[in-house]
C-alpha cells in the first residue's frame, strides 16, 4: 500500500498521519486516547507500593496516626489550644491531617514521576501530563485508606458524621487540584534542574507548619486571616473539617473562596509551565 508523505503504519495496521503540529492540536484528545496508559501507570505504582509488602499499606496508616498523636500531645495537652465544633482534639487534628497528607504525598510523588519514567518518555510519544496525574491518583488511594481511619475514630468517639459530609467530595476535588498544579510545575523544573529534588522535602515540611493541621485556624488573629489564607491548604483543611465534624467548625468562608482562586492560579501556572517545557523532556531526561 502506498502512503502519502508524512504517513506511517503502526503495529496494528492502522495509518498514522505524521504532520507538523498535529500532536499539539490534538493534545487533549490524545490524553483521552491514552487513558489506558494512564490506568496502567497508576495501577503499576499501586502494585509496587502495596503488592507483596506490609509497609506500603502500613505507611499510609502509620504516618497520619503518629503525626496526630504528636500534634495532639504538643498542641492539645501542652499548649492547651482549643478544638473545633466540640470535637475531640485528636479527631480535629486527624481531619486536618488527611487533606494535608494527600497534598504532600501527591506533590512528592508527582515531582519525581517523570524522572522515574525516563525510559518510557525517551522512547515513545504520549501526552506527558499523564505521568504526574497518575502519581496524584496513587496518593488519592492513600487518602482513601486514611479516610477509613477517620471513620473508625469517629465511631470510637461516638461522633456522628454531619450532613455536611455530602459536600466533602468538593473539598477533595479542590485538594486534588491544589496538589496537581504545583506538582506539574515542580516536576517540570525537576527534569531540567535535578538538584531541585532536594528542595521538595523542605517545602513539604515547611508547609506542614504554616498550615492549620495541628491547630485550628481560628487562633489566627482576624486581621491576618486573609493573608494567612493565601496558603490554599488553609481553606481546604477548614472546609474538610467542617464537612467531617460539622457543628461549630464552620470555615472562614473568604479563606475558602481565596483558596479556590489561588488553586486555580496554581493549576493554570503549573499546566502552562508544564506544556511549555514538555517538548524538551525527552532530550533532558
Amino acid at each position: 500500500m502506498n502512503l502519502m508523505s508524512g504517513g506511517a503504519i503502526d503495529s496494528a495496521g492502522r495509518v498514522l498521519v505524521l504532520e507538523p503540529g498535529r500532536a499539539e492540536q490534538h493534545y487533549w484528545r490524545d490524553i483521552w486516547a491514552y487513558r489506558q496508559l494512564f490506568l496502567i501507570l497508576a495501577w503499576r505504582d499501586l502494585a509496587v507500593r502495596y503488592k507483596q509488602t506490609v509497609i506500603g499499606v502500613a505507611w499510609a496508616l502509620i504516618r497520619p496516626v503518629l503525626t496526630m498523636v504528636v500534634f495532639t500531645v504538643v498542641f492539645g495537652k501542652i499548649a492547651k489550644l482549643p478544638s473545633e465544633g466540640g470535637a475531640p482534639y485528636a479527631l480535629m487534628v486527624f481531619a486536618g491531617m488527611l487533606p494535608w497528607t494527600f497534598f504532600s504525598t501527591a506533590l512528592s510523588e508527582a515531582s519525581h514521576s517523570l524522572i522515574g519514567n525516563s525510559n518510557l518518555i525517551g522512547k515513545v510519544y504520549f501526552p506527558r501530563l499523564i505521568v504526574p496525574t497518575a502519581a496524584v491518583v496513587v496518593a488519592f488511594v492513600d487518602f482513601l485508606v486514611s479516610f477509613a481511619i477517620l471513620l473508625a475514630l469517629m465511631f470510637w468517639y461516638h461522633f456522628l458524621p454531619p450532613w455536611q459530609i455530602m459536600l466533602l467530595p468538593l473539598f477533595i476535588l479542590l485538594a486534588f487540584l491544589a496538589s496537581l498544579g504545583p506538582g506539574l510545575w515542580i516536576t517540570a523544573l525537576n527534569v531540567k534542574y535535578r538538584d531541585f529534588r532536594y528542595v521538595i522535602p523542605f517545602l513539604v515540611q515547611f508547609g506542614l507548619y504554616i498550615s492549620p493541621v495541628g491547630f485550628s485556624s481560628r487562633i489566627v488573629p482576624a486581621q491576618w486571616q486573609l493573608l494567612y489564607s493565601l496558603n490554599p491548604l488553609v481553606g481546604i483543611i477548614d472546609g474538610f473539617r467542617w464537612c467531617s465534624l460539622g457543628g461549630g467548625s464552620a470555615p472562614y468562608w473568604p479563606s475558602v473562596y481565596l483558596s479556590i482562586a489561588v488553586t486555580g492560579v496554581f493549576v493554570w501556572f503549573g499546566l502552562s509551565t508544564f506544556r511549555k517545557m514538555e517538548k524538551s523532556f525527552a532530550d533532558l531526561i
